[in-house]
């Protein structure tokens, strides 16, 4: 006779609730002064490109083995530790002082913590009936966005008021303050049954086309989104005369619209219109915005360009997270998805470091005309894959009704 134990309480709820957001506050801190933050260093805008990359570059090489350790340990609460531990221990290394070494270590610390979220993912869903793991993800994805949100959102304030340095600061405040609660983050003993990734289980799922498009698909959309808004559109805010202040406006700017429209996609917009239009519209559209950076002339237009910018950004992401395990069986949809997170880290690695050796060569503004060729490339390759994928389906549809009427 097993014995069943009581299942989370409104406390643990909270607890995990706060964590998550102190753990994406933490992170994001200082990504929008990041930039500005280096080249007041006096970084080139290839060893930037390096810096905000290698972020993407320690997911890209950890967050598979950490799903696959924590799948076969079957628990998470020690990797939630790790994660809040390694992104307070990241923001201390900035703080130490103006060698840009020391900005290097800081960004590859906080890629390991990063590395972590899958932990969040599958312990957060175990508090949930099976039944209700679609809620718990879109609960997960509101405190993501909300924890970016406010991480960013103080940036500026704390650099104009206090320095450079303030914002570190704060960062690693907010970090320990995560670690110390996640001492009481509830692990149920149900819940962490689920079968660990195997190596056959990933060269399967491999084999599925879709997977693979809609991941080339992904690395496209975070490449720009790194080049950008979490890259190198604050300092070329700076250029146009914003002070550290306006930088947190223009986080306001892209990220409101970015968090309506990830709502709005999955629930309203690809029921309607369907999933594959909403994408192309989202990268043609992002594509222009992100192309149109280097040709305003005023911070009110870049303003404009972000809030456009971060509408249609926030159309493609969720929908290409549903897209990649359209075709996935369900005993192998999280091994799909732990691939597919792996996967997309690329872009997070690839947009930036490719965009500051761009910089280097032809300027601040060059990047972001790169950004906006890789998302009509995305588009493209969109329009050609969309169109296969709605025949297929319509060939299947008319199948079926064959087979049907034919009984």
């Amino acid at each position: 006779m097993s014995i069943k134990t009581a299942g989370p309480t409104r406390f643990h709820h909270a607890i995990f609730v706060l964590v998550t957001l102190f753990y994406w506050a933490s992170l994001y801190t200082y990504v929008p002064i990041l930039s500005p933050y280096l080249e007041h260093l006096g970084a080139s805008y290839s060893f930037a490109g390096l810096v905000l990359g290698s972020y993407g570059l320690v997911q890209i090489v950890l967050r598979l083995p950490l799903g696959i350790a924590s799948d076969r340990m079957k628990v998470r609460k020690p990797y939630i530790m790790l994660g809040m531990l390694t992104t307070t221990i990241s923001c201390v290394l900035f703080t130490l002082g103006g060698h840009l070494g020391w900005t290097l270590a800081g960004r590859i610390i906080s890629g390991i913590g990063a590395s972590t979220w899958a932990a969040y993912t599958v312990l957060y869903a175990s508090y949930f009936r099976q039944e209700q793991a679609t809620r718990a993800m879109s609960l997960i994805s509101l405190l993501t966005a909300s924890g970016q949100l406010i991480g960013m959102s103080i940036s500026g304030y704390l650099v104009k008021q206090w320095g450079w340095g303030a914002t570190f600061w704060a960062g690693g405040v907010i970090g320990l303050t995560g670690l110390l609660l996640s001492l009481w983050i509830h692990e149920p003993k149900e819940g962490v049954s689920r079968e660990p990734i195997r190596m056959k289980d990933l060269l399967q799922v491999m084999k599925e086309p879709l997977l693979l498009k809609v991941s080339l698909l992904s690395i496209l959309a975070h490449s720009v989104l790194f080049i950008t808004m979490f890259g190198f559109t604050p300092s070329h805010a700076l250029t146009l005369g914003a002070s550290q202040l306006d930088l947190t406006y223009l986080v306001f700017a892209f990220m409101v619209p970015h968090a309506i429209s990830n709502y709005l996609s999955g629930r309203v917009l690809a029921p309607r219109f369907g999933a594959w239009t909403i994408v192309l519209i989202g990268f043609v559209c992002s594509a222009a915005c992100t192309a149109a950076i280097s040709m305003v002339s005023s911070f009110s237009m870049l303003v404009v360009t972000q809030m456009f910018n971060g509408l249609f950004q926030g159309l493609h992401f969720p929908l290409l997270l549903t897209l990649v395990i359209q075709k996935i069986r369900q005993d192998k949809r999280a091994t799909a998805m732990g691939f597919y997170q792996a996967v997309y880290a690329v872009g997070m690695f690839a947009g930036p470091f490719l965009a500051g050796w761009i910089n280097e060569w032809g300027g601040l503004k060059s990047g972001f005309y790169f950004a906006g060729i890789l998302g009509f490339i995305a588009a493209g390759l969109t329009v050609i894959w969309g169109s296969k994928e709605r025949k297929a389906e319509a060939r299947a549809s008319k199948l079926q009704s064959g087979t049907t009427a034919s009984m």
